[in-house]
């Protein structure tokens, strides 16, 4: 009896010190402690890695986007692989980001979680020290991570472009068909706003102004006069040979219906070696003369009006609306250098060279004619007396003027556009922020006008 009545007294003792394993496995998995193998003073390594990754990321990410494209293919024609690199993967933009984009957030999210391991394993779970674990690691990720490395690929773009291409290149080879998986949806998420669609080649193309703002920002790169030519070839398509013609008041021509003396006299001290010759009215012309072809005809005998007529070449005509770059290519083709200028009606407008368009682009010759043009300066009184037929392309290049030249070509047409009469001397007009004072009146034109320079704040 007394053995039967000890046995449970025996095994209860046993029954009660035997531990529970479920409840004590559960408590070891979800305490903070245990998961805390590894030495803090790893721990710490591992999360300044892990910054230190994300902020190569977010380094490569800014580098690629601001990288010169033009300078990466000028560096990959001489020979750079990570140029060429670069330029293959900012072909595939999709790609490019879904890469940086995937190894940043998961390194991020790693340095997050590691932070809160590193709080909770020094200070304990509580809310506020949790709260307070956030705040640390936003601090460290903005500035170790984010802002610091992007001011940095932002600054140095075309160089470290062609540094990052190369891990760049190995990751998305590595892990394409997770980038692949996640662009799908991407992709289906831009169909359903309507915005899906690849950048082809002209999307990096650049535009006239586009080209024209970087030739003006060059600054030393391009020295003056070459950026002067390189501007105004720009301009070429934006004016016509009206712009730049001499008007027909101004051609120096010869009239057959005047004496032989007369013709003798000009032909001995004309300018220009090509005359047009008419009959009588400006806009009969019956052809162009070559000076130099008659002087022959001067030493061995006297000149008549039938020699000069048998040495005439066939005018050839421009439409006052042709551009002047197109006009270039024609007289090219043609192989001509002088064409006469004419309107809608057949009306002879002026005159217009080869020499002229070619001063569009480099300035004026030493050889050309005297122009008033050159005479355009302003006096210590900030003003400036200038011809009623005077270019306003002309008068807003010498004198830093903003004139409009849509409409009329010449100083006088602006003027008597603006006031819709002819005026009388002493009227004055302001016009784009320029007073303008006419000086002299004559036969329906303004034949001298005084400008004064406008101030600063207009």
């Amino acid at each position: 009896m007394s053995g039967a009545a000890s046995s449970p007294k025996c095994c209860s003792p046993a029954r009660l010190d035997k531990p529970e394993p479920g409840l004590n496995t559960r408590r070891e998995s979800f305490h903070p402690t245990r998961l805390n193998s590894i030495p803090l003073s790893a721990q710490s390594a591992i999360l300044a890695t892990l910054l230190a990754l994300s902020g190569f990321f977010s380094m490569a990410e800014t580098s690629m986007m601001a990288a010169n494209r033009y300078r990466l293919r000028s560096a990959a024609q001489q020979g750079s692989r990570g140029a060429r690199l670069a330029l293959e993967l900012l072909g595939k933009t999709d790609k490019l980001l879904g890469i940086i984009l995937l190894c940043n957030n998961l390194v991020n999210a790693a340095a997050a979680t590691l932070v809160s391991v590193i709080t909770i394993q020094l200070f304990g779970s509580e809310e506020w020290v949790l709260g307070i674990s956030t705040l640390v690691v936003t601090f460290l990720i903005l500035v170790f991570s984010e802002i610091t490395p992007k001011v940095i690929g932002a600054n140095h773009a075309n160089r470290l472009a062609c540094i990052v291409s190369y891990p760049l290149t190995a990751l998305l080879r590595g892990l394409y068909f997770i980038v692949w998986f996640i662009n799908l949806f991407v992709a289906g998420l831009l169909r359903l706003l309507r915005l899906h669609g690849r950048a082809g080649e002209d999307a990096q193309a650049l535009s006239t102004e586009e080209l024209r703002t970087l030739v003006l920002e060059s600054g030393a790169f391009i020295p003056p006069k070459h950026r002067s030519i390189l501007l105004n070839l720009f301009e070429l398509e934006d004016i016509t040979v009206e712009d730049v013609m001499t008007p027909r008041n101004q051609i120096e021509a010869i009239n057959a219906a005047d004496p032989m003396d007369t013709i003798e006299r000009h032909l001995g001290t004309c300018y220009h070696t090509r005359q047009p010759v008419f009959d009588g009215d400006m806009n009969a012309v019956i052809g162009v003369l070559h000076v130099r072809r008659i002087l022959g005809q001067t030493l061995d005998r006297h000149l008549s009006m039938a020699d000069i007529r048998e040495m005439l070449t066939r005018p050839y005509f421009i439409p006052a609306s042709t551009p002047v770059y197109s006009q270039l290519q024609f007289f090219q083709e043609n192989r001509e250098r002088l064409g006469l200028v004419v309107d809608e009606y057949g009306e002879l407008l002026g005159l217009v060279t080869l020499e002229d368009i070619i001063e569009e682009l480099i300035g004026k010759f030493t050889t050309s004619a005297h122009d008033a043009s050159d005479r355009l300066q302003w006096d210590p009184q900030g003003c400036v007396i200038a011809d009623g037929g005077q270019h306003l392309r002309a008068l807003n290049r010498k004198l830093e003027l903003n004139l409009p030249v849509e409409g009329p070509k010449t100083l006088n047409g602006l003027i008597l556009e603006h006031l819709q009469d002819i005026p009388e001397s002493g009227v004055s007009v302001k016009i784009a922020g320029v007073a303008i004072e006419v000086l002299q009146a004559e036969n329906r034109r303004i034949k001298t006008a005084r400008i004064f320079r406008p101030r600063p704040d207009s």
